[in-house]
């Protein structure tokens, strides 16, 4: 009886996450697999990985203009649309201004811009705070967009343009 009951301890510990316990070891990660919308080229991969509280964002595209591409999570997971519209505008589940990546407020799915070299080779790599795999900032399931034209940073959304690619934010 004893043992059942240490059993039963050992695993109310584990599951409230008390210290020494953990219930979930690995960080979370997703990806989304980017593919052209009609009429374009570019593809690719972008990996979100839990780093220490934070979400970084790794990328790798190809099949972009030479520049900056503005570069965004979407508030759908729905890319059946031709020209990628479906998935609807900046994921922005608090409401807040558009901005840069780095700033005090903006959309949670504001990433700024991706820049592409002269092969049309494109990669992005940071941390970000606002973004998450739980609660009222997740991003499991909702789209990445990469758009035609930087991204201003102007309000409402940057002027970034067409979306030449879409992919959905699933975990692995």
């Amino acid at each position: 009886m004893r043992s059942m009951h240490a059993s039963i301890v050992a695993a109310a510990l584990v599951a409230t996450g008390s210290p020494g316990c953990s219930a979930n070891p690995d960080p979370v990660s997703a990806v989304a697999k980017i593919s052209p919308t009609q009429g374009n080229q570019v593809q690719g991969t972008v990996e979100f990985t839990e780093d220490d509280g934070l979400v970084r964002v790794a990328a790798t595209l190809t099949g972009l203009a030479e520049g900056d591409h503005g570069f965004h999570v979407h508030e759908k997971g729905d890319c059946s649309a031709a020209d990628g519209t479906s998935a609807g505008g900046h994921f922005n589940p608090e409401n807040k201004a558009h901005g840069p990546p780095d700033a005090a407020e903006r959309h949670v799915g504001d990433l700024g811009n991706i820049n592409a070299g002269t092969n049309g080779g494109a990669s992005y790599n940071r941390l970000d705070s606002l973004l998450a795999f739980a609660g009222t900032r997740n991003i499991l399931g909702l789209a990445v967009i990469v758009h035609e034209l930087p991204d201003d940073f102007s309000q409402p959304t940057g002027a970034a343009g067409a979306r030449l690619g879409c992919g959905v934010i699933e975990g692995s």
